[in-house]
């Protein structure tokens, strides 16, 4: 019957969604009939499944080995510039004037010497050339063969020597001045750019640290230091054979370091290899293996006691456990898969059995609620039949969400490799767990249910005494054997109701959270929390750093840590290239590229030719007298003779041009240098196409910079697309439309929740923090939905009262599922890595805010907003008279039934 007012376009589309609500119904109805008459085969399939793949997944394993593929974007603008760059000037010739913190390509060894408080390193410079020597007279033996650094550096092109730091020059002329009985005054070391021996302007800002300089002094000279910085670079050929000596060498390398730290009492070494970032990264994994297997102790033990109750009969110890396993094997098969098809394991796919574990016990528990609500004269398998047809419809709503949301994250689309794998590996996850909740959990709740039908203990598997017999047996034995008959009343029609989770929220959290005098309570804690969120996303900034994928006692780590201590005054050496032929002696180029490279402390040719010609008072303000004097007179000095490297010439019959130049900028820093980099690359790629000098910028770190920016906008579109498919996922399956608006509002809240207090929590903006914030969405709606949608569809007379049954019938599952997910977060704790910390710091945060929604802050607010249960009542009303007026008919049709009636 159509209600007055309201429009034909409503009523049907109300119709549509109730007929596809109950068509899904009757195929989970069918679903669960045939899995119930099946259960061996549903038993069976799986367990092959996981044997066949677990196997292959032992013999097929096999770690990522590059880095940078994972967490740097596939497609950047600095890949590119990369490539331009190195076409123009070979970047393995190069490396050692681009400087970089920790992303130096190619094969080195670099080492930080720190000397204790109040000393000055540059009086020790005796004992820093005694491990300089070290390294270099350090041999690798190769087939025979002993290889040393001289071996196997990079070579410079003007005497085909080592490329060595220039502090090393430095070093031995105060070693000099020692020996000579001179005081080290004498030999000047200035501030970042001091004079060599040779004559050459040197920039040594990345190579000495601490620096306090000479008071008022006006050519910054240094009065002491307290670190230097040293690294040798090795020569890369693109051989296999020539990148295992190199291997080898930075192993040999890293352990002189060690052994040296213990004979030199007085100096501190850091030491780090192109391979240590490498190696640190998946160091996460083998240190979290013991933990993650106590985790799965832990959340084993919890579903197994949230699952049990005193009564022998309808307790069910097992199930829980069997639904914690069913979610591990289901992890097993998933994983053997992505070896089978050549996957490469890395550390961030250490959050992928959390994440599948929050989703599949989640289902776990509600099929056990759903079991406990039907009606225990049916036979077992209409039982199966009835949890499937109460549960699976959400359950799979959920899990589809899940393989959508995380299959965006799968799609090319997505930029950064780690997430792409991981997301790959999570859709599988997902099918997988859905495959194996319904099937081989499925079949233990058939098995489960027909124990307890024949009335068989939950646990020891044997039949139950009767009543009378237990009465003349001793308490422990009743207690032990007790099938609850004694604590059923003859108003009780549900047994498990005596559940200690759902007796405690029907008798005593319900009443309290519905309470008048606790809402107002309820509304200023989330004032509190929405303002402590709200605050959190304004501090979100993009200051990612590869570090935080790190383990916390890493070499790699307190290298970086050292290093930005003591050598964060000055950014990255900063390569300026100038592609496009260029009339440099044009006085408005020279203006242009003052102008550019002001603020820099700037190691150029072009300004050191300049001032070249200014000394000797020559004019060259054409090409010919420019070219001409730059080849044949400043390049040829001595002090000049490295600028060669960054001009490229070519010859057209008697004419020489300049096609292409580089230059090396470098910012003043503080701290804070990786977001002030960011900044001056933002600052620089711009003017590239507006000058009329046409230039690229790039420096080796700029390939990690790049994700910083991705970082933030990628967990923002992944959210919005998510509450698009909330939308359309839901809106067919959901009577009251406004189910969609609380649950777009709830799960909206959740993650802006958890957004700001990570930031709050010194959480950064990288991969796993990104994937965290996927997987926030799905877990609110995990939860939110089966209690919001049991409270739109609720039929009592008032809000309280539904929001009391929706507690009642899912709250149990959502306590059990939430308890279970943070008690196995917390071995991650005990895992010293900076990748383990973040995944616990954002799980813990998803967990908790949707248990605050759920049980604090959604039962206070449906009490008194919108559906109104007004019109459920007036049915009510209409019904009960229709049935009075029925019996008043019945009573004066037949007189002598009125006692019966």
């Amino acid at each position: 019957m159509r209600r007055p007012g309201a429009p034909a376009s409503w009523i049907w589309w109300r119709m549509l969604r109730q007929v596809l609500r109950r068509g899904l119904q009757s195929f989970c109805h069918r679903l669960g009939l045939c899995v119930s008459r099946h259960p061996v085969f549903f038993l069976t399939v799986p367990a092959v499944l996981t044997i066949t793949f677990g196997l292959s997944a032992l013999n097929r394993f096999q770690p990522e080995g590059d880095l940078e593929r994972l967490v740097a974007p596939s497609h950047s603008l600095a890949k590119i510039e990369r490539s331009l760059a190195s076409s123009l000037f070979p970047l393995d010739q190069s490396k050692s004037q681009l400087y970089s913190d920790l992303h130096t390509p190619g094969r080195y060894g670099r080492v930080i010497l720190l000397s204790p408080p109040g000393d000055n390193i540059l009086l020790q410079a005796e004992g820093i050339l005694q491990t300089h020597r070290a390294v270099l007279e350090m041999k690798v033996n190769h087939k025979g063969y002993n290889y040393t650094f001289s071996h196997l550096c990079v070579l410079k092109n003007q005497d085909k020597k080592c490329v060595l730091d220039d502090i090393i020059s430095v070093l031995e002329d105060l070693r000099q001045a020692a020996v000579s009985n001179k005081t080290t005054a004498r030999v000047q070391v200035r501030y970042p750019n001091t004079k060599l021996k040779d004559g050459r302007n040197s920039f040594i800002g990345h190579q000495l640290g601490g620096v306090v300089e000479v008071p008022n002094s006006k050519d910054q000279r240094v009065k002491s230091a307290r670190a230097i910085q040293i690294t040798y670079y090795l020569q890369t050929y693109g051989s296999a054979t020539q990148d295992l000596i190199g291997e080898k060498w930075e192993n040999e390398f890293c352990k002189l370091m060690k052994k040296l730290q213990e004979e030199h009492q007085d100096l501190q070494l850091y030491s780090l290899a192109s391979f240590s970032l490498w190696r640190d990264f998946h160091k996460t994994s083998i240190l979290a293996r013991s933990k993650v297997l106590v985790s799965l102790v832990l959340i084993l033990t919890t579903a197994t006691l949230s699952s049990s109750m005193k009564d022998c009969l309808r307790s069910k110890p097992f199930l829980g456990l069997l639904g914690v396993l069913t979610v591990c094997i289901s992890i097993v098969t998933a994983a053997g898969i992505f070896f089978i098809t050549d996957g490469k394991y890395n550390s961030t796919l250490l959050g992928i059995p959390f994440f599948a574990m929050g989703h599949g016990t989640k289902g776990v528990f509600e099929l056990l609620s759903g079991w406990r609500r039907t009606r225990e004269n049916l036979p077992f398998k209409d039982r199966v039949a009835d949890a499937y047809s109460d549960v699976m419809v959400t359950y799979t709503m959920t899990s589809s969400l899940y393989f959508i949301t995380f299959g965006m994250g799968a799609s090319p689309f997505t930029n950064i490799e780690a997430v792409k794998v991981f997301c790959q590996n999570m859709c599988v996850s997902i099918l997988l767990n859905y495959f194996y909740i319904f099937s081989f959990f499925g079949s233990c709740l058939v098995f489960a249910g027909q124990l307890e039908q024949n009335r068989y203990h939950s646990i020891f598997c044997c039949k139950i005494p009767s009543a009378e017999y237990l009465d003349r047996k001793p308490v422990w034995f009743q207690t032990v054997m007790s099938d609850g008959h004694q604590q059923t009343s003859h108003h009780e029609t549900n047994p498990y109701q005596h559940h200690f989770i759902q007796h405690f929220l029907r008798e005593h959290y319900n009443e309290w959270i519905t309470n008048i005098y606790v809402k107002p309570f309820v509304v200023i804690l989330y004032l509190i929390y929405a303002s402590f969120s709200f605050m959190g996303c304004l501090q979100i900034s993009d200051r990612a750093n590869i570090i935080n994928l790190l383990a916390s006692d890493s070499p790699s780590v307190s290298y970086a840590m050292v290093q930005q201590k003591y050598f964060s005054n000055y950014s990255p050496v900063i390569g300026f290239y100038i592609y496009e032929p260029l009339e440099y002696w044009n006085s408005s180029v020279q203006e242009d590229l003052r102008r550019l490279c002001s603020g820099f402390t700037a190691v150029s040719w072009v300004e050191q030719y300049y001032q070249f010609l200014k000394v000797s008072n020559i004019s060259a303000n054409n090409k010919s007298d420019f070219i001409s004097v730059l080849q044949s007179s400043f390049l040829k000095k001595p002090e000049f003779q490295h600028f060669r490297n960054d001009i490229i010439f070519s010859k057209a019959g008697d004419e020489n041009n300049i096609i292409a130049s580089r230059l090396y900028l470098v910012a003043r820093t503080s701290r804070d240098k990786q977001k002030e980099v960011i900044e001056v690359l933002e600052k620089l790629r711009p003017l590239s196409l507006s000058k009329s000098i046409r230039f690229i910028v790039f420096n080796p770190s700029f390939v990690f910079m790049d994700h910083y920016g991705l970082s933030v906008t990628v967990p923002v579109l992944i959210a919005g697309f998510g509450v698009l498919l909330v939308l359309i996922l839901t809106f067919f399956l959901v009577i009251h439309p406004l189910g969609n608006f609380w649950l777009i509002l709830s799960v909206t809240s959740i993650e802006l929740g958890v957004l700001g207090l990570m930031t709050l929590w010194n959480v950064d903006m990288d991969c796993i923090s990104i994937l965290c914030l996927i997987y926030t969405l799905n877990f609110a709606i995990d939860h939110c939905a089966p209690l919001l949608y049991t409270f739109v569809l609720a039929t009592e007379h008032t809000r309280t009262q539904c929001i009391k049954s929706s507690l009642q019938e899912h709250g149990t599952a959502i306590l059990q599922n939430v308890t279970s997910f943070l008690i196995g977060l917390v071995p991650l704790l005990f895992v010293p890595s900076n990748l383990t910390f973040t995944l616990f710091k954002c799980l813990l945060l998803t967990g908790g805010c949707t248990l605050l929604h759920c049980f604090v802050i959604l039962p206070v607010f449906l009490t008194f907003f919108p559906p109104s249960k007004k019109h459920h009542k007036k049915k009510k009303r209409a019904k009960r008279k229709e049935r009075e007026e029925i019996e008043c008919i019945e009573i004066q049709e037949n007189p002598d039934h009125v006692t019966t009636v």
